[in-house]
């Protein structure tokens, strides 16, 4: 099904030339220098081929980045351990000049470079083309002890290099008769099997290996991976080597690769979701297939504040339920989401979701909903307040300190959910309530909830809900009896009595107390209401009575202090003390009398 879509994608894409996809037969190349040539094969310079890229970062400043040109070249990369396999007008520094920056194999290199010449001065008096005639000349004459007259290589020895005809703006490889002579070859090796394609579903000559070789994904090897290869034994059956175990024609491994390395290649249509590198398309052109990635994963802030202000809109349209019927295409749409993770030099599946555009903002309206809760920052107190639609990755970093502690399989496991309406992986909870618990440095000011912010209270309320079928609501609510939320309230109020009665303290009863009190309250709880007491003395009249009135509401339920709090409870612990915090800095308008003033508390 993966292959399939992909195949179907590259037929779609091709038809654009836009879209810059390789015909079979080519591939895209990073190419960093060209040889430029006189007519006659004598060489004029070698130049950097690299294209100046700027960048403003988020300070503002433009930064200027040197970025290798993609070329349309003929052939495909070489797999490693291949052999001298030289290229056709193209290459590295080895091939094509026979150099290599601290070169640890000079005779390799020399016959790599040999290899080369050889391939193009055999097919001279088949091509009958000038300008191929001149690189074949400047292979004859060229000595690659001359590179030391030629600074540019060291910058550019990692990459690829084509040839120039001086005062040609076409490359060699570009001349119609080259490309013509070259389209009309017969890839297809003499001992080619041919079998039923399991893509196309017709006879044809199967790959042994997939290629080109995918690139793109985080931390994968940087020549490419493969995702569906055969390398022992174990992996093989009936005999068959390499790719005979899951038969794909040429033509079909050409086409799914290249539309998968389109989709890496471009920042609208990946995103990383944990240490999976996720990609998105659709089976017809639509909206969808530029915002979802940037939907998922947050817009960079490098990016346009058109696109950041746009997907931002579709969000909250999507969790207002007033998405309009043109924002991300047909509601008929099939969409399908791939995510890969790196194995050595090969990729492995982390998740593959698909479904219709309906399906996806219905799951994703339902996913608001159930993560809809009172915000800590919103437009009446903060210049930037807080999403009311948070994206998957802003999720998953609530479970972990850093962006690389977030555990690899759970950005799949949360995806799932999204996409799919299914139960939250429990492991998205056990990383927020760990967090939880941890005390945090550097607080955002008094009023602030610190761990518990405005996020992990969204995540808990939304796991309670769809796992637990738990009624739980946006703000706070005085009328549940659950222990755990009733006792995360009392211990908001706790707090808050310390901190009016002590204002300015750095350390309140929460970095000391929270931890244990959530999972243990009757070890803790006789303390803190001892130590409440003596605040409470501290305060005036008017505050000391409201807030007793506030401690003996909740308590009026509480007819025990349990010895242990479960997770559920201990999530619920979580959002009462969440709410209770936010009510404390929600201004409440007082009911009128005919001798009282607007006021509030």
């Amino acid at each position: 099904m993966i292959l399939q879509s992909l195949y179907a994608l590259f037929n779609r894409l091709s038809e654009d030339p836009a879209n810059g996809l390789p015909k079979p037969g080519y591939s895209i190349q990073n190419i960093t220098f060209r040889v430029i040539l006189r007519p006659d094969g004598s060489l004029v310079e070698i130049q950097d081929a690299r294209q100046e890229e700027v960048q403003t970062g988020k300070n503002g400043r433009e930064k200027k980045t040197l970025r290798p040109l993609s070329l349309l070249v003929p052939g495909q990369a070489k797999p490693p351990g291949s052999g001298l396999n030289p290229c056709f007008l193209w290459d590295n520094t080895g091939y094509l000049l026979g150099y290599k920056p601290e070169d640890p194999k000079p005779e390799r290199t020399q016959a790599a470079f040999e290899a080369f010449k050889l391939r193009h001065l055999d097919l001279e008096s088949t091509l009958h083309d000038e300008s191929f005639s001149a690189v074949c000349r400047f292979l004859e004459i060229w000595n690659p002890a001359e590179v030391e007259n030629h600074p540019a290589l060291k910058d550019v020895s990692t990459g690829f290099g084509v040839f120039q005809i001086s005062g040609n703006t076409r490359y060699v490889h570009q001349q119609a008769r080259i490309a013509q002579w070259w389209d009309s070859q017969d890839t297809c090796t003499a001992d080619a099997h041919v079998g039923f394609c399991l893509i196309t579903g017709a006879n044809a000559p199967l790959a042994a290996l997939h290629d080109p070789a995918i690139k793109g994904v985080a931390g994968a090897q940087s020549m490419g991976a493969k995702l569906v290869s055969f390398n022992l034994n174990a992996f093989t059956s009936l005999s068959k080597e390499q790719g005979l175990n899951a038969p794909v024609s040429e033509a079909a491994s050409f086409a799914y690769c290249n539309a998968l390395n389109f989709l890496l290649a471009s920042k609208s249509r990946r995103f990383r979701i944990g240490d999976a590198t996720t990609v998105f398309w659709t089976d017809q052109p639509a909206p969808a297939e530029e915002l979802l990635p940037w939907m998922m994963a947050g817009v960079p802030d490098a990016e346009d504040e058109t696109t950041k202000k746009r997907v931002i809109n579709i969000l909250e349209k999507i969790a207002q339920g007033t998405l309009a019927t043109d924002d991300l295409g047909s509601a008929e749409t099939r969409y399908y989401i791939l995510g890969l993770s790196p194995n050595a030099s090969r990729l492995s599946v982390r998740f593959w979701h698909t479904g219709t555009i309906a399906e996806l903002v219905a799951n994703l309206k339902l996913h608001f909903d159930h993560l809809r809760i009172i915000r800590q920052w919103d437009e009446a107190n903060s210049k930037n307040p807080e999403s009311l639609a948070p994206t998957a990755y802003q999720l998953l970093r609530q479970t972990s300190r850093d962006a690389d502690g977030i555990p690899p399989l759970l950005g799949g496991a949360l995806m799932r959910s999204i996409l799919l309406g299914t139960r939250y992986p429990d492991t998205l909870i056990n990383g927020v309530m760990n967090r939880i618990r941890v005390v945090e440095k550097n607080p955002r000011g008094e009023g602030s909830l610190d761990n518990v912010s405005y996020l992990r209270a969204a995540i808990l309320k939304a796991w309670l809900i769809r796992n637990h079928n738990q009624t739980i609501t946006i703000m706070l609510d005085e009328t549940s009896t659950n222990p755990g939320y009733r006792l995360g309230r009392l211990f908001a109020v706790l707090e808050k009595t310390q901190q009016d009665a002590q204002p300015g303290i750095n350390t309140t009863i929460r970095e000391r107390f929270y931890s244990s009190a959530s999972a243990t309250p009757r070890a803790v709880f006789g303390r803190l209401l001892r130590t409440y007491q003596h605040h409470l003395a501290k305060l005036d009249t008017g505050v000391k009575i409201y807030r007793e009135k506030q401690a003996q509401e909740i308590l009026s339920s509480v007819s025990d202090f349990p010895a242990h709090l479960n997770l559920q409870n201990q999530a619920q612990f979580a959002l009462g003390y969440y709410h209770q915090r936010k009510d404390f800095y929600t201004k409440k308008e007082v009911a009128l009398t005919p001798d009282a003033t607007p006021q509030t508390v």
